[in-house]
């Protein structure tokens, strides 16, 4: 019994020493020695001062929120309050739920009492998946009798923002697109991680024109711009090409 326990305690020691520190401050030797750049958060500095990480996304907006029209903008962001290194994650949401396409008839719609409807009864002429907001701002998913809901000057309901059909409307607004006009993807999704730094060559593509016109610059220079962003597809063949945000706005800065 005595020898059992003795053996327990010297394995229980060993494996602590060994794979708690010793493991550890080998890898974190050889990060340090071959992954030097990448071990340290791949920071990136311009004239001394740091401006971000090229493995993680940022917003380029103002102080109240709102998108800069002369920077490119990253795709949407599910970490915490958008880009929030310590909460990364998705939002996880069913395909039916109307936090993520809205209420749809026949998918997911419920009326003003609760039932199920075959129309959507806050549909705005600007959204027809409208997903109410509460005085608060808060997203109404469940509508009850009673439930109040907070109404835009003329009227019509003020819809949840962060929707996939709202996203699509402000994208298509921000860089002058058609109403309807193809929006993709990663322009209205946020990634699975909620920190990716890149954005598709179709969103850059999309984005050039607005991007031109805030800093008076042919569309042309801007468009080659986002050609030599271009990272291609990880390892050759994985996944899509992507321009990374950060790397494509500091090439702008850089000429005007």
């Amino acid at each position: 019994m005595r020898r059992q326990i003795l053996t327990s305690i010297v394995m229980l020691l060993t494996i602590t020493v060994v794979l708690g520190f010793g493991y550890p401050l080998v890898v974190t030797g050889l990060a340090a020695v071959g992954f030097d750049q990448q071990a340290n958060g791949s920071l990136v500095y311009r004239d001394g001062k740091l401006v971000g990480s090229s493995l993680l996304g940022q917003g380029f907006s103002d102080a109240s929120g709102n998108p800069l029209p002369r920077y490119f903008q990253p795709r949407p962001s599910a970490a915490g309050v958008g880009y929030d290194a310590s909460a990364s994650g998705a939002s996880n949401l069913g395909p039916s739920n109307p936090l993520l396409i809205g209420f749809v008839p026949g998918v997911n719609t419920v009326g003003l009492d609760g039932d199920s409807s075959a129309t959507n009864p806050f549909a705005t002429r600007a959204d027809p998946s409208c997903v109410p907001t509460d005085p608060k701002g808060n997203p109404v998913t469940s509508p009850t009798s009673g439930q109040r809901y907070a109404r835009g000057p003329g009227g019509s309901y003020v819809c949840d923002p962060d929707t996939i059909p709202e996203r699509a409307i402000a994208y298509r607004q921000l860089n002058g697109l058609e109403a309807g006009a193809p929006v993709p993807v990663d322009a209205v999704t946020a990634s699975g991680s909620g920190l990716d730094p890149g954005i598709s060559i179709a969103n850059a593509l999309d984005q050039v024109p607005r991007v031109a016109r805030a800093r008076h610059l042919p569309e042309s220079v801007v468009i080659q711009l986002v050609s030599r962003a271009n990272q291609g597809r990880q390892l050759g063949f994985l996944g899509e090409p992507t321009v990374n945000v950060l790397d494509l706005n500091l090439a702008l800065d850089r000429i005007r």
